[in-house]
């Protein structure tokens, strides 16, 4: 390696250090403030429990007697409402068909099968229900998603205290039958009274509906004792992202100058932040978020909570439920709770609930901007990438998701998008691909000598290193200069794997109808009923695919003799090695998600042919030393 490579190699290490540090303080940072606000919390409730409830009392006219069911509509969201809670039950999203062609929300493999197998199921509303001028409706089977985990009929009912926008407390029951005061063609208002307090909510669909897509309108009035009370956000359904549930629960908060969207850790019983004023908070399960976005101020925090999978189970059990394919306790949902104000007064929201798709939260952020104060709500935070490597990983997935957008744009194909990103990323890396293949082929001319000086001093083991370390310097050789490139693709490889995995516009994308139909979702190219170990009931091709030319390529680059006589111990060992990588990572990718499957098949596929041509060159007319047969 020459000293401007080595330069380099040791500047972008030490750079990477410091960038690892950094964030290493920060988590330090948000562990101490984890510290800091259980201390508070804990003092706080000490506070509450010394505070005297207001005498004051209420009285309610006509209070319903059971539960009914309210409905508003428009061309983004279909709101099921109940008299329980004064609250939300359904938030049901249209699915791009031939009658909603601008929707941008396609039907996957859960959706077809819920609407074939289990109609009476797969009903929205799932109840019958009252419209604006008093009339009773029914819904239709199938053509929205649902965002809320709803009711399964015969096996499961949601407690009233998961209901979405439904108001909380120690001294209010969940299931407080609320009266409905107005019902019109864009507005709901219901009332809610007890002895002490009167809660008064209503619930609107913008004027400007089209240019702020997913996006309602809640006021929440309270007179009376107001103290110890909370909004929820509901449990949203489960969403499988490479085979497994994404739920994320996130908050917006200023510190200084510059907002920041912090990643809140899930769970095991609950957990409360009574000290933190969020701008919002997000409750999202990976594709899809409910955005609880408080205009007024707001209590002292919030509360997250676990919702177990037995006690509000995802609509996945329904399928293969005699196998128990997605058993219930494996997928648990969680709650956040915003604190409303200790005093009486009204608290205005604004709530996005629907897809996390960067074209509709940029429109909803543009239309409700305001730049004369400098606020924007920044509701695309909620999309923000978080983990180990999500400092590396996010400014390279925005990047590439700029280049696939704009191969989307010329071929209206996902699928083709992500193969022609591909293709751009080879061409963009291609000298440091060209410095390991060089590398790789001067290590296969050197392969033979190498192997006769094992094989002369088989009994001195250090004597053969050392010769073969002379070997490598006199040819010019450095078997560790074939990493270096690797290492530096690291961050765009992390950035193509977080990209693909988890990017909206990729589900339900077909690429090849009948094997491949959801990029974000594994191919499937036959299946079967009785679920079978780590196959479970699909078989999918492409990881098959990507071990057989894993095997191609590792066959190609191998430096050791194509006589399998001729093999030393070690490259014995390497074989072998290589053999087992193979395998490790047809079955790593095997539940994958078919775009990233795609990706790096179409990578291994075209590192195949760059690495042929470059060998074919720089191995021309180079004359092979052999080593001696054994005896």
């Amino acid at each position: 390696m020459d000293k401007r490579s080595l330069i380099f190699v040791f500047g972008l290490t030490i750079a990477l250090y410091f960038v690892n540090q950094h964030f290493s303080s920060k988590d330090e940072e948000r562990a101490q403030m984890r510290r800091q606000e259980e201390a508070r919390n804990k003092q706080t409730m000490e506070v509450q429990k010394q505070i005297p409830i207001a005498p004051e009392t209420f009285s309610a006219e006509e209070t319903p007697k059971a539960e009914s069911f309210y409905v508003l509509e428009n061309n983004f969201q279909q709101l099921v409402f109940s008299n329980v809670g004064g609250a939300i039950v359904e938030i049901n999203l249209p699915l791009q068909s031939k009658t909603n062609p601008e929707g941008v929300i396609r039907p996957i493999g859960v959706d077809k099968t819920l609407a074939k197998d289990f109609p009476n199921d797969d009903r929205f509303p799932e109840n019958s229900y009252e419209t604006p001028n008093r009339e009773k409706a029914t819904g239709t089977v199938g053509g929205y998603y649902p965002l809320l985990r709803r009711n399964i009929p015969k096996k499961s009912k949601v407690d009233p205290r998961y209901y979405a926008f439904n108001v909380i407390g120690d001294v209010i029951e969940p299931n407080l039958l609320y009266t409905l005061k107005r019902y019109e063609k864009n507005l709901i208002e219901f009332e809610g009274v007890t002895s002490n307090k009167r809660i008064v909510k209503t619930y609107s669909f913008p004027e400007n509906s089209p240019n702020a897509p997913y996006c309602f309108d809640l006021s929440v009035k309270v007179e009376g004792d107001a103290r110890g009370l909370s909004l929820t956000t509901g449990v949203p359904e489960v969403e499988l992202i490479s085979g497994n549930a994404a739920p994320a629960l996130k908050y917006r908060i200023k510190r200084g100058k510059s907002p920041h969207v912090e990643l809140i850790d899930l769970p095991k019983t609950s957990s409360s932040f009574t000290s933190i004023q969020p701008d919002w908070v997000c409750n999202s399960n990976g594709f899809f978020g409910i955005i609880l976005d408080p205009l007024s101020e707001i209590g002292g925090g919030f509360n997250v909570s676990l919702v177990p999978g037995i006690k509000m189970p995802t609509r996945l059990t329904l399928i293969d439920a005699e196998y128990d394919l997605y058993p219930a306790e494996k997928y648990p949902g969680y709650d956040i709770s915003l604190y409303l104000p200790s005093s009486p007064q009204t608290t205005q929201f604004r709530v996005f609930a629907g897809p996390l798709v960067s074209d509709v939260l940029e429109k909803v952020d543009a239309t409700y901007s305001n730049s004369a104060i400098g606020y924007n709500p920044d509701y695309k935070g909620a999309q923000s990438f978080h983990g180990w490597f999500a400092f590396i990983s996010e400014p390279f997935a925005k990047f590439l998701m700029l280049l696939m957008k704009f191969f989307y744009f010329v071929t209206h194909s996902w699928g083709f998008s992500i193969i022609l990103l591909t293709a751009a990323l080879r061409v963009m890396l291609y000298p440091l691909n060209a410095w390991s293949i060089k590398s790789t082929a001067k290590m296969q001319q050197v392969a033979p000598q190498v192997a006769a000086i094992q094989e002369r001093n088989k009994k001195e083991p250090k004597k053969a290193q050392m010769e073969i370390m002379n070997l490598y310097r006199e040819k010019g050789v450095n078997p560790i200069t074939g990493c270096f490139p690797i290492l530096i693709q690291m961050p765009f490889l992390i950035g193509m794997f977080d990209l693909l995995k988890s990017t909206f516009e990729l589900r339900g994308a077909s690429f090849i109808p009948g094997w491949i139909d959801n990029l974000t979702a594994p191919d499937v190219l036959f299946s079967w009923n009785y679920p079978v170990i780590f196959f479970g009931t699909n078989f999918h091709l492409l990881p098959i695919l990507l071990g057989a030319v894993m095997y191609f390529q590792q066959k190609m680059s191998s430096t050791a003799p194509k006589d399998p006589k001729n093999l030393t111990d070690q490259q014995k060992q390497q074989k072998m090695m290589g053999n087992i990588m193979t395998i490790v990572f047809a079955v790593m990718f095997y539940h994958f998600p078919s775009g990233l499957n795609l990706y790096w098949l179409s990578s291994m596929a075209l590192g195949i042919l760059q690495q042929w041509w470059m060998t074919r060159k720089l191995v021309k007319n180079v004359e092979i030393i052999v080593p001696p047969k054994k005896k």
